[in-house]
């Protein structure tokens, strides 16, 4: 019950939801998400640290680039079940449709460029998409 439980409680907020019908149309960066949902990069993060141990959000290292993209189910029935429903869920939502929309025009090159390193680089940390060199 309690890997039901984790994954019922990672699907329990808005901005969660909002992701992973995000990641249904390609991997994006932490930047790239932060750019389409307007929140700070510490929540985008934490939200993405929720859906990993959920099951629901992998990543992988890219060159210089952290992507994220949906999980392909296999750590839980649960997510499995919940990741192909969810592809056919809030299609009409306005507020899904408007981010999805907005998503084209989002360039990982402008949005990242424009994220301010915090000093994660010389702290030996990932900044908000990159890998620390």
């Amino acid at each position: 019950m309690q890997e039901f439980v984790k994954v019922m409680k990672a699907l329990s907020d808005p901005n969660r939801i909002k992701i992973l019908k995000l990641l249904q149309n390609r991997s994006l960066c932490v930047c790239e998400l932060q750019s389409a949902l307007g929140i700070a990069q510490p929540t985008v993060s934490n939200h993405l640290k929720s859906l990993e141990d959920a099951g629901l959000v992998s990543y992988r290292k890219n060159g210089l680039w952290v992507d994220y993209y949906l999980a392909d189910g296999d750590s839980s029935p649960y997510s499995a079940c919940l990741l192909g429903n969810l592809r056919h869920w809030l299609q009409d939502d306005p507020q899904i449709a408007s981010i999805v929309e907005r998503l084209p025009n989002i360039d990982r090159e402008t949005v990242c460029r424009k994220q301010p390193d915090r000093g994660a680089r010389s702290a030996g940390r990932r900044s908000a998409c990159k890998v620390a060199s």
